[in-house]
């Protein structure tokens, strides 16, 4: 794209929202047309303002940058968003990636190599972390093993919110049994807990709001 590049910063941290801001300020071709403090603001703004990018903090108040994200493509804002984290865990990345993020960067990304991400977002390029890439490239190169019929019954009444022995009755099985499933199920979709587990269930379509 051609023209000066406007931005949106959003971040709950006022100072990191400060050097964000202290960046681009002294970079040729780039105006920062304004700052939220969290990702409802951010939507708000970035429907009045028409930022090109919105640097997108994760982790915010009244409304995440996963939400905001996704409010703002159901909106049909067409502004680019560039995530700006310091989480690159699996649960952190896809999400906002499937959301529709065009980038993905790390705080500790170094000034020159943020202006140049910023530029290519503008374009429409796909910009990732060294880290965040290495991690998907893992992902698409190791395929997840798929759960058994059993383990997704089983992380069903677990996100309907059956305990182990629930989970036993319901299918007249030991609750040591419940528990080594939950184990495989733990391991398959790399997690280490009940709530990550639902979460990534949702997340990879195993289970369903209308019918999980």
């Amino acid at each position: 794209m051609s023209g000066t590049i406007r931005l949106l910063i959003a971040d709950d941290h006022p100072i990191v929202r400060d050097g964000f801001r202290g960046v681009f300020a002294s970079e040729p071709g780039f105006a920062v047309l304004g700052e939220a403090g969290n990702g409802a603001e951010a939507v708000a703004m970035a429907k009045a303002l028409g930022p090109d990018v919105v640097l997108m903090d994760l982790r915010m108040p009244v409304m995440g940058g996963v939400e905001a994200i996704r409010e703002l493509a159901r909106a049909g804002v067409p502004a680019r968003v560039l995530v700006l984290t310091t989480y690159d865990t699996e649960g952190d990345v896809r999400p906002a990636i499937e959301a529709g993020a065009t980038g993905y960067l790390l705080k500790d990304t170094g000034r020159e190599d943020l202006v140049r991400a910023v530029r290519a977002a503008a374009r429409g390029e796909a910009v990732l972390a060294p880290a965040v890439a290495t991690r998907l490239m893992s992902q698409v190169r190791t395929p997840q093993e798929a759960l058994s019929d059993r383990e997704v019954e089983i992380l069903k009444l677990v996100a309907d919110g059956a305990t182990n022995r629930e989970a036993a009755k319901r299918l007249f099985l030991s609750e040591a049994t419940v528990k080594t499933h939950l184990l495989h199920i733990y391991a398959k979709l790399g997690v280490n807990d009940r709530a990550a587990a639902v979460a990534a269930g949702f997340r990879r379509g195993i289970l369903s709001v209308e019918g999980r």
